[in-house]
């Protein structure tokens, strides 16, 4: 009873400590954010500040850059988001019902990509960006972030196509129903929960971006939320850091209503699909 009381015990130990470093950054870049400046780098630290101020979020809205990175943002975000669902859906379909010789190797030759930093690939895609005026433009960004999340959505939506069988489509060209109106209104239906794990994901991927961000673009009015914040508020010989936590909280609102309120449709919608052949 008593080794049974000691296990208990350790494994709540465990559990609680996992929680507090987790969740302490998140309760360091609110404080800090609500801090005045001289009183961010004193020591010892204020984990509770006594004299709380919205001084920092009331300066990043007044100075109207942030509210720019916001917006871009959210294009580039939601962009990516549809030009990665409907290349998933049509690559992942193909790859589920037109088998070819090699398909196999040609899907993980796919999603190897995956493996091969971002870094690697940055020199070749600016000087095509480059040459192709792409630069500063949310095309660019589209693009890259595009390309970043389609491997592992088409992957995903492979598995929940996989599962679905072959006759329904049959009948609904015995129906009279072309392929495109039979993927529309019969298949995409029934992949709903792969769907909406690819648009949480992709993005996700796109709203947290900064490589591309800080690489494809170096006009202040073009740039979104990450790098905007690095280039505004963090500089050579001064660190605004009152600023950088107040954008920082602005920044993770979005992210933190998705998993709220759509967390357990896409941890559904990863772990259905990644365990499908």
């Amino acid at each position: 009873m008593k080794k049974k009381s000691w296990s208990v015990l350790f494994k709540h130990g465990g559990l609680i400590l996992a929680v507090i470093c987790f969740v302490f950054p998140i309760y360091w870049m609110l404080v800090t954010s609500i801090k005045p400046n001289e009183a961010i780098l004193r020591l010892p630290p204020q984990f509770i500040p006594p004299n709380p101020t919205l001084a920092n979020y009331q300066a990043i809205l007044n100075d109207g850059k942030f509210l720019v990175f916001y917006k871009n943002n959210f294009i580039v975000s939601g962009i990516t988001t549809l030009v990665t669902l409907t290349l998933a859906v049509l690559a992942a379909y193909s790859f589920s019902r037109h088998r070819f010789r090699g398909s196999r190797i040609v899907m993980m030759l796919f999603l190897s990509t995956q493996m091969f930093p971002a870094m690697t690939l940055l020199i070749a895609l600016y000087n095509m960006y480059f040459r192709l005026g792409l630069l500063n433009t949310y095309t660019a960004l589209v693009l890259a972030c595009s390309t970043n999340a389609l491997p592992m959505s088409v992957w995903i939506l492979k598995g929940f196509f996989d599962t679905i069988p072959k006759s329904l489509e049959e009948a609904a060209y015995i129906d009279g129903s072309s392929k495109g109106r039979t993927l529309l209104q019969v298949i995409l239906p029934l992949v709903k929960p792969g769907i909406l794990a690819v648009g949480l994901y992709s993005f996700l991927i796109s709203w947290e971006d900064f490589l591309w961000g800080l690489t494809l673009v170096n006009k202040t009015e073009m740039r979104t939320l990450a790098s905007g914040i690095a280039m505004t508020y963090l500089g050579e010989y001064n660190y605004d850091w009152g600023r950088v936590m107040a954008a920082a909280v602005g920044a993770a609102v979005p992210i933190l209503i998705i998993f709220i309120f759509l967390q357990k449709y896409m941890i559904a919608g990863l772990t259905a699909g990644a365990v499908k052949e």
